[in-house]
């Protein structure tokens, strides 16, 4: 069952509990929820029937919201330096933060500093606008990622 997978037996986190807010309570003074992991906590991991968040790819640190620049960084920390499926993920928060965040909003998907072996590579092809189109354009890789964002299974 795990043949293949470069990370057999990731840590998993136990899931936060989820608090109910208040309209008042997550709006932000110029109008946008604050962001935080609830648009993507529940994006399933690529390779493991988990979470990101379970897997500590994610943290409500790991996002940065500037609404003055209406700007939105988002650094994840794959489970290893070698991960294949770091791209992968980085494509699941793009087209899910894409389904709820207004369009003016300019979003930036990185890997946390020294978390990949080839980070430069990576964060290039994030933010790559032709690249991110081309990918998602991609039948399989489409499924893969609309598989990670609708998984109700964790």
């Amino acid at each position: 069952m795990t043949l293949g997978l470069l990370n057999a037996n990731p840590v998993v986190q136990a899931k936060k509990e989820r608090l109910a807010r208040t309209q008042d309570q997550h709006r932000d003074y110029d109008g946008l929820d604050t962001l935080d992991t609830k648009y993507v906590r529940d994006i399933r991991d690529p390779e493991h029937p988990y979470s990101l968040e379970q897997l500590s790819v994610l943290s409500e640190d790991s996002i940065t919201l500037d609404d003055k620049l209406n700007r939105i960084l988002i650094t994840f920390t794959p489970t290893i330096q070698h991960c294949r499926m770091a791209t992968i993920i980085g494509l699941c928060l793009r087209a899910k933060l894409k389904e709820c965040l207004p369009l003016h909003y300019k979003v930036d998907i990185r890997v946390s500093p020294g978390s990949h072996a080839d980070e430069d590579s990576v964060n290039k092809q994030l933010n790559d606008k032709e690249r991110v189109v081309a990918a998602l354009e991609n039948p399989n890789l489409r499924q893969l990622v609309d598989e990670c964002i609708c998984s109700n299974e964790i």
